[in-house]
């Protein structure tokens, strides 16, 4: 349908995952390299001419992306109680790696084209056949973070039973409510200085 076709029309595009590899970075302690490879599924309107009706083709592409960032020293040893095997080795462990986490807003189509490519010779030596190749250009927002687990002291409390009774208002609903403070800002959304301030 692609090498049939005239001209394309690009209809949808998603993120259908992510895959990561991760590496300390020799020399500069607690900072690592991930690298990320996206993988698209693409869908594409074909037109054979003006006047034809569309047929949907799908497909997929991948793009790598390399970041490097602080995710800090893990140098402690874990274990788990679920473990099959308790020792420990003195090597650098996976098991000390920060885990990492990519969010991504839905890609946006910036461009898409028809290319055609170098004729492929007919083996029964009649003609020739073109062959075509769909480019689409991508825009994606995405926030990289690495993660390790650390562990937080919260102080803890005692339950305890209420000593007093709730005391009832005698303040009829209207009265109550004219109380109130109008609430401005949820009909007015926040100008870019209010943003920017916050």
């Amino acid at each position: 349908m692609v090498d049939n076709a005239a001209f394309i029309k690009s209809k949808e595009v998603e993120v259908t995952n992510v895959h990561f590899a991760i590496e300390p970075v020799p020399f500069n302690k607690g900072f690592y390299s991930i690298d990320i490879t996206f993988t698209y599924r693409l869908a594409v309107e074909t037109y054979a001419n003006s006047s034809s009706a569309p047929e949907m083709v799908s497909g997929n592409a991948q793009f790598c992306k390399k970041v490097i960032l602080y995710g800090s020293d893990g140098t402690a040893k874990k274990f788990h109680s679920d473990d099959a095997v308790t020792t420990v080795s003195t090597t650098f462990s996976s098991e000390n790696l920060p885990r990492a986490t990519v969010q991504v807003a839905e890609p946006i189509v910036l461009d898409s084209k028809l290319v055609s490519k170098c004729p492929i010779p007919a083996e029964t030596g009649g003609e020739a056949l073109t062959h075509k190749r769909v480019y689409v250009t991508l825009g994606m927002f995405s926030i990289v973070q690495l993660q390790r687990p650390v562990p937080i002291l919260i102080p803890c409390y005692d339950y305890c039973i209420p000593q007093k009774e709730c005391t009832t208002t005698n303040d009829s609903p209207c009265e109550l409510f004219e109380k109130i403070k109008f609430p401005t800002d949820e009909f007015f959304p926040p100008s870019l200085d209010e943003i920017d301030n916050e």
